[in-house]
């Protein structure tokens, strides 16, 4: 099939403005688990078709629970599992991947490679601090444990957009699906907002 499907779904509810600017967008993801992969599958269903996707680890059972891999995904790097399914959704779609961890000796590079980023990684104070003094813009979550608890919010700090309750660490409560999920959706609302604010 040579036919875009997805782009010709989107076309019924933005205009060809909004999706150009999804189409040229360049997302940066840090993460590619419980936040990242549900949040670069609903970019990607919204018509952002560029991603860096870094991630060093691989899809264990335990992660079935909330992220979007399936059993044939076990044992498979992250980013690869999830290019996969992105390509797989838009085969049109732009996916880099990267497996390693960011840490200070790579995270400069990695940040001059994409302007806007979603953290959804365990070392997010190194990448936010990175972005925001190199002028670019992310989304960070924080607080998503659990079940029920309180309701998720969205905070807007300049170029930095944080989501999630801000209390409930998956350290002490479990990372179950619907809280994990929100706060993914959050994170894709806040990233569509930086895309298409201001565009027609």
């Amino acid at each position: 099939m040579s036919e875009n499907v997805l782009r010709q779904g989107l076309t019924r509810y933005l205009s060809p403005a909004r999706l150009e600017a999804l189409r040229a967008a360049r997302v940066g993801v840090a993460g590619a688990g419980g936040l990242g992969s549900n949040a670069v599958l609903m970019l990607a269903r919204s018509g952002v078709e560029h991603f860096l996707l870094i991630d060093d680890d691989v899809v264990d059972a335990s992660n079935l629970n909330r992220q979007q891999f399936w059993p044939r995904h076990l044992g498979r790097p992250k980013v690869e599992a999830l290019a996969e399914l992105v390509r797989e959704l838009n085969p049109d779609a732009r996916v880099e991947t990267c497996r390693l961890r960011i840490d200070a000796a790579n995270v400069d590079e990695l940040v001059a490679r994409c302007p806007l980023w979603l953290e959804a990684a365990a070392d997010k104070r190194l990448l936010v601090e990175k972005v925001m003094l190199s002028g670019r813009r992310i989304a960070s979550a924080s607080g998503m444990g659990g079940f029920g608890g309180k309701p998720m919010q969205k905070r807007v700090l300049g170029n930095l957009v944080l989501v999630g309750d801000f209390e409930t660490d998956i350290l002490e409560y479990p990372p179950l699906a619907p809280r994990v999920t929100e706060a993914a959706a959050l994170l894709a609302d806040a990233m569509l907002e930086f895309i298409l604010t201001g565009v027609e």
